[in-house]
């Protein structure tokens, strides 16, 4: 136990004090209970605050009167356990009732983030949150899990994604994850409670993007009654989709609806890549999808929206009557954008009138019409106070209409953005 020491001027009082104790003052470790009637549960919760709501810095594009959705950034959201810290959250998903779950990257943090982690303790706070984590609606910390040791070894090789990216939690409460560190080729899903249930492809083992078995850094996932579909992504270049049943291969797609194309990247994917322009800048009229197909999106109409975010362009498709996927239109967000690009995450208002897109490099969202797509307005701007993003990287709604976003690289954190009507 480490021990610290104030000393006062001679005939003053001394003060001594252990870190444990420092710790359990400022809220960081936790007392038993002193009687009977205070639970564990309710010392170790914080004390839930009221909302904290902040403006947004909003932009409007649409003519004077047209009807936009409003928010305002809620400072106090989540109320994380007091001794938890958080690193890179790069994926987010809302459940059926309404609660948040976000996957973050545990190794993003640093020592002087994990003080508390170290045996002894070095610091006062903190310790990682497990890699998944759900919260309610009200921002509460419901549990979390993850880890190597919730998933299985295949030929010696441990299946939990080096560098997770993408979360979607289904209809049947189940959570998906994939990865796109070297060698993460795989995605894993897994009961509300961590168990392991099944996987697409397999870590260190990758083929192309004809392959229909392996994958190549998977990117993003949504499972629904149509099946798995998975934004495949880093290394290659195209969507592939999965019997919901028997995980059986059931279609690949390029740009354009056509078989992929652009070929995949050579070497292992690292983030100085994401920010380069030394491909020449965004195309977004080309016939194959960019070096990161981001984010796969379906919503309950048969349409299936596709985030080609180095050529600043979503693709929207729609499911045909015989399960294909056929073209629509090409939906572009600010195609001059150089960097880590715009389009990397899409969400709908739940009345269907809105779809909402996270841009990266722009730090803002943007707010489109659903029917026509143009854009109507967008918020947020680069920075690190409520309602500014840096590396904006997720987004998502509830039922409510509020929405969640999350942030990579040194942003680190999940916001919530309350729905205050539309406007």
């Amino acid at each position: 136990m480490m021990t610290g020491r104030f000393s006062a001027a001679p005939g003053k009082a001394m003060l001594s004090f252990t870190l444990a104790s420092f710790m359990l003052a400022a809220g960081c470790a936790q007392a038993k209970p002193s009687s009977p009637e205070v639970s564990e549960a309710a010392i170790a919760a914080p004390t839930r605050p009221a909302p904290a709501l902040v403006d947004l810095e909003m932009t409007m594009i649409a003519p004077e009167g047209t009807p936009v959705p409003r928010f305002r950034a809620d400072a106090a959201w989540p109320q994380m356990p007091a001794d938890m810290i958080i690193g890179q959250v790069p994926g987010l998903s809302v459940d059926k009732e309404d609660a948040v779950w976000i996957v973050h990257r545990p190794h993003t943090l640093t020592p002087t983030d994990t003080g508390l982690s170290d045996t002894p303790a070095s610091a006062i706070c903190c310790r990682p949150g497990p890699s998944i984590m759900k919260f309610a609606p009200d921002g509460t910390y419901l549990g979390g899990w993850g880890g190597p040791e919730i998933a299985p070894d295949i030929d010696g090789v441990n299946q939990w994604p080096a560098n997770i990216h993408g979360l979607y939690v289904d209809d049947d409460m189940t959570v998906w994850v994939a990865g796109n560190g070297n060698n993460d080729h795989v995605v894993l899903n897994f009961t509300a409670d961590g168990k392991f249930i099944r996987q697409i492809g397999q870590r260190g083992k990758t083929d192309g993007n004809d392959s229909e078995s392996a994958l190549g850094n998977p990117a993003d996932i949504h499972a629904g009654k149509d099946g798995v579909i998975i934004a495949d992504g880093y290394i290659n270049k195209r969507i592939i989709r999965f019997d919901p049943e028997t995980l059986s291969y059931d279609g690949l797609w390029g740009a354009y609806g056509s078989g992929p194309s652009g070929g995949t990247r050579e070497g292992a994917f690292d983030q100085s890549q994401a920010t380069s322009n030394a491909d020449g800048g965004a195309n977004p009229s080309s016939t194959s999808f960019g070096d990161i197909v981001h984010c796969v999106v379906s919503d309950d109409k048969g349409y299936v929206y596709v985030c080609d975010r180095r050529n600043n362009r979503a693709q929207l498709f729609r499911t045909n009557d015989d399960g294909g996927l056929d073209f629509v239109k090409d939906i572009v967000i600010a195609p001059e954008t150089g960097g880590t690009r715009t389009v990397s995450d899409i969400a709908f208002s739940p009345d269907g009138k809105f779809v909402y897109m996270a841009d990266m490099m722009n730090s803002v969202v943007w707010v489109l019409d659903r029917e026509t797509h143009e854009p109507l307005a967008h918020f947020g701007r680069i920075g690190r106070y409520p309602g500014q993003f840096t590396w904006l990287h997720s987004v998502e709604t509830d039922s409510a209409g509020n929405l969640y976003t999350t942030e990579v690289n040194t942003g680190r954190r999940v916001q919530k953005l309350a729905f205050m009507g539309v406007e």
